[in-house]
């Protein structure tokens, strides 16, 4: 056999061993973490036919950083690091509307190399054992937002208005954003083969990021929105939760506007907890907290007790009211107050934890909390007031874990990842 002959078998040999490869890889992806999809059953989150309670956090840049090979790293060990603290669920961007990296260029326009860094992000959520909550617009500006949509339509000249609020109303940004959604939605993933809208890896997607729609204080232009694309979502994604992403206020009507809202400006954002969590295609209540931006000059100890009572009212309109998990998806203390000491985050945390914990051992409507936010070194630029390291401050590490543990023993440990059956045994 010539040189030239030995070359072709050889060529051959190789172009068949990396198609193996390749079937390898992307068949090791989808079998190497057998997933159940997380579902509801009244006031509970449930997982394999267990009580699914979740320990979490919000790393908002994971997508963002999945695009550029020299940060990509940051996004793996922000995943591991949450695993090994026996976090189950991380919440994150699925958007960004125009700019720098973004997933959506202009309506209808997206970047495939922005869309594989999306990819990237839910393979590598699965291999880590972590859940995704998936938020598909922001009603702020950063990475684009309703702004975005808004200028977009006005610019093409078929905009109705260029308030920000007509995101919500305008029948051609409505057309934008479905197109979007189902976009998404119906995305096969290029690693894993697997369309998210058919991939458990996906904990439950959210509508939008803290909606507000102030130009209406009545509530109803929102409610459309939320009834109107919560039914859209459905119709072509019947396996994963939905959320609206709430702030948590009570709206005009609601007579706990007075007794436990923060003051009588968050009655007029257009929104309302209740009545905005009751549409029928929405599966679980959001809310939020943060005391700092709610009362700058309270007392620590006096935003720690507003604290107990704003989630225990929200628990209790999750199992009166609602009868749906009600998942604190956002928290967070600030060290900018001029009294901060981190020692304030440990009890802030804590408080929430406690309160958490309670309403799982109770099986009530207290269904789990995302701290806002966790950070590798290295990241300041990305950080706010919020953020943190967790492994440079023990106490606070071993505050989470401890959750982790604690609601762990709740479900039975033997349904868990393996980091969080380690963790946890070394507590008990």
């Amino acid at each position: 056999m010539g040189y030239f002959s030995r070359f072709l078998v050889l060529h051959h040999v190789w172009l068949s061993f990396t198609c193996l490869l390749g079937d390898f890889i992307l068949t090791n992806h989808r079998e190497q973490r057998e997933l159940s999809f997380v579902e509801r059953n009244g006031t509970q989150f449930m997982l394999d036919g267990r009580a699914f309670y979740i320990n979490g956090w919000n790393s908002y840049w994971l997508m963002d950083h999945s695009v550029d090979e020299d940060r990509k790293p940051r996004v793996s060990a922000v995943l591991e690091a949450g695993a090994k603290m026996g976090l189950t669920v991380c919440r994150t961007w699925a958007f960004n509307d125009g700019g720098y990296n973004a997933l959506q260029v202009s309506p209808g326009r997206f970047d495939e190399r922005v869309f594989r860094a999306l990819d990237h992000v839910i393979a590598e959520a699965r291999q880590h054992g972590i859940r995704l909550l998936l938020s598909l617009v922001n009603n702020l500006k950063a990475y684009g937002g309703k702004t975005q949509y808004v200028n977009w339509a006005w610019e093409e000249g078929i905009g109705l208005s260029s308030l920000n609020d007509s995101f919500f109303f305008d029948p051609s940004i409505k057309r934008y954003f479905k197109h979007y959604v189902k976009t998404l939605l119906t995305r096969k993933n290029t690693i894993t083969g697997i369309e998210y809208r058919n991939d458990p890896t996906i904990f439950a997607w959210e509508l939008m990021n803290e909606p507000r729609c102030i130009s209406d204080p009545s509530g109803d232009t929102l409610q459309d929105w939320i009834e109107e694309m919560s039914a859209f979502v459905k119709t072509i994604d019947k396996n994963h939760l939905l959320t609206v992403g709430l702030e948590g206020f009570y709206g005009l009507k609601n007579p706990k506007r007075l007794a436990v809202n923060p003051e009588l400006w968050a009655s007029s954002l257009g929104s309302d907890f209740v009545r905005n969590s009751k549409v029928p295609a929405i599966d679980f209540a959001s809310v939020h907290i943060y005391p700092d931006h709610w009362f700058p000059h309270l007392e620590f100890e006096d935003k720690l007790k507003y604290v107990s009572k704003w989630m225990l009212s929200h628990i209790e309109d999750g199992h009166y009211e609602l009868n749906k998990p009600v998942f604190f998806t956002e928290f967070g203390l600030s060290n900018l107050n001029k009294d901060f000491q981190p020692s304030q985050r440990d009890r802030f945390y804590k408080t929430i934890f406690d309160i958490i914990y309670k309403s799982a051992k109770r099986k009530r409507a207290g269904a789990g909390a995302l701290i806002w936010q966790l950070f590798v070194e290295g990241m300041d630029e990305f950080n706010d007031d919020f953020g943190f390291v967790p492994w440079e401050r023990e106490s606070t590490y071993r505050v989470l874990t401890d959750q982790s543990c604690r609601l762990a023993r709740i479900q039975g440990i033997t349904q868990q990842n393996n980091y969080l059956k380690e963790l946890c045994l070394q507590r008990q």
